[in-house]
């Protein structure tokens, strides 16, 4: 059982000890600053409150994360222990090809991974939403974030996201208000939405058959952004859903669940 301590308002809570891949959330007033490290992690409004949510990176080996919380005439420091998770292991079995790829793919796929990483570490001033998130489809989860995933039993990656079944050309909404910033094919995530949610929040909808939006337009929450597919490296039709939050990807249930808390109070 985890133990939490209540600070500043009788809502929220500062969670004594997380798991790797999981998000640490603070409740501060409007005009604190608050940084982890030399690095400044951007406020939230949701509703009339502001909340800084600090990403607690899958592959940290940090035992403690600490923050500093920043005001007019005051500083605290605020810290939380960091548990290692106990992530599953999957096997996948998958075409070789998408295993041990040639030298004119991995170009391609380190192309496609700069794109990307260089994409999340953007934050945007402007925060796109101002609703509870929902689930890009309501469906079985098959594959749980954080899973080590052995395709064709070689490790190549943990599960950066998590995978809901889903038919092929089911129809999948936007998690929020936001801006298309990528909408096209990619070797591993086949065809692939990522939006914007502003103040560095992205979410990735990736394996679609079909893409119904394109770069740079402008999306509501539910919008259909895509139809589920099998496309770049499965084994099978599914919908892969990540959240990515100032280039780290965490757990997307857990971020969704406890941003969406704050709108039941």
């Amino acid at each position: 059982m985890k133990i939490v301590l209540w600070l500043m308002m009788p809502l929220f809570l500062f969670a004594v000890s997380i798991e790797n891949g999981g998000v640490y959330v603070l409740e501060v007033k409007k005009d604190s600053i608050v940084k982890l490290g030399k690095k400044s992690i951007p406020l939230m409004k949701v509703k009339k409150r502001y909340v800084a949510f600090i990403p607690i990176d899958y592959k940290t080996k940090s035992k403690k994360i600490c923050v500093n919380i920043i005001n007019l005439n005051s500083k605290r420091e605020v810290c939380v222990d960091v548990k290692k998770a106990n992530y599953k292991k999957e096997y996948i079995k998958v075409h070789n090809s998408k295993v041990y790829p040639t030298k004119k793919v991995l170009d391609r796929i380190y192309k496609e991974y700069k794109e990307a990483k260089k994409i999340y570490k953007t934050v945007t001033k402007k925060q796109y939403w101002n609703e509870p998130f929902i689930l890009p489809l309501h469906s079985k989860i098959t594959s749980a974030y954080g899973n080590a995933r052995m395709f064709n039993h070689t490790l190549k990656s943990f599960h950066t996201g998590t995978d809901f079944r889903a038919r092929m050309k089911t129809p999948i909404k936007a998690i929020n208000n936001g801006v298309v910033v990528i909408a096209k094919d990619r070797y591993y995530a086949g065809g692939s939405v990522v939006i914007n949610h502003g103040k560095g929040l992205y979410s990735c909808y990736y394996h679609l058959s079909k893409i119904l939006v394109k770069k740079g337009q402008k999306v509501k929450r539910g919008k259909i952004v895509g139809l589920s597919g099998k496309s770049g490296r499965v084994n099978g039709p599914h919908l892969h859903f990540t959240i990515e939050l100032y280039n780290h990807a965490i757990n997307p249930l857990e971020f969704i669940r406890k941003i969406n808390s704050f709108f039941k109070h």
